[in-house]
């Protein structure tokens, strides 16, 4: 097994779609991903780990865990394949491979969605520990992949709903991985005051 340099934050992306798989479109997650990235994390310490595969449950199991057990990602996300449509089959894997579910995240992910499309109760999305990562299930499209990252903020910028990113960084702590500082105007992290380290110079 391989693992990410202690203070190295791993981010595993893995993109579910036919076609897109099989080259008849060209993914649009997994770039979505990596530039929101770009906005969001504080400092230059991470690195991103990609697959891009067809919504197949082994398939996918077996890039959860390879991602986990053999990368070393601290955080994996996944887009696509979260409907009620009988090749959707993310959420599936994602529990297959779990040791804990962490169902809030799935539950503010709808909540956010729910602010811009009524469809949104369809999604099935979940989050699930496995060792020490944690795996996340994201819509499919690059829109709704930032809204349910980031929240909903008023004209001035302030927060009215918040995003499932502001608790990631303090999960990952919890589970043993690398301390993740955001870029507060993207999204602002949450943690309690005892959790809280004093900025680098």
């Amino acid at each position: 097994m391989t693992t990410a340099q202690s203070d190295e934050l791993l981010i595993g992306l893995v993109s579910i779609s036919d076609r897109a798989s099989q080259g008849i479109y060209k993914d649009e997650g997994i770039p979505a991903l990596e530039d929101w990235f770009k906005k969001a994390l504080a400092a230059p310490g991470w690195r991103t780990v990609t697959r891009l595969i067809p919504d197949e449950q082994p398939v996918i199991e077996a890039a959860l865990k390879e991602l986990v057990d053999e990368k070393g990602c601290h955080l994996v996300l996944t887009t696509g394949g979260t409907g009620p449509a009988p090749r959707d089959v993310t959420p599936e894997a994602t529990l297959a491979v779990a040791d804990k579910v962490m169902p809030g995240f799935g539950e503010q992910m709808r909540q956010v969605s729910l602010k811009f499309v009524p469809t949104a109760i369809l999604s099935r999305q979940v989050a699930v520990i496995r060792k020490s990562a944690l795996i996340i299930n994201l819509p499919g499209q690059p829109k709704a992949i930032r809204e349910t990252l980031e929240g909903l903020k008023d004209e001035s910028g302030k927060t009215i709903v918040n995003g499932i990113f502001a608790a990631v960084p303090y999960c990952i702590d919890l589970i043993g991985g690398p301390y993740i500082e955001t870029n507060e105007a993207v999204v602002k992290t949450f943690r309690p005051k005892s959790a809280i380290r004093p900025k680098k110079n």
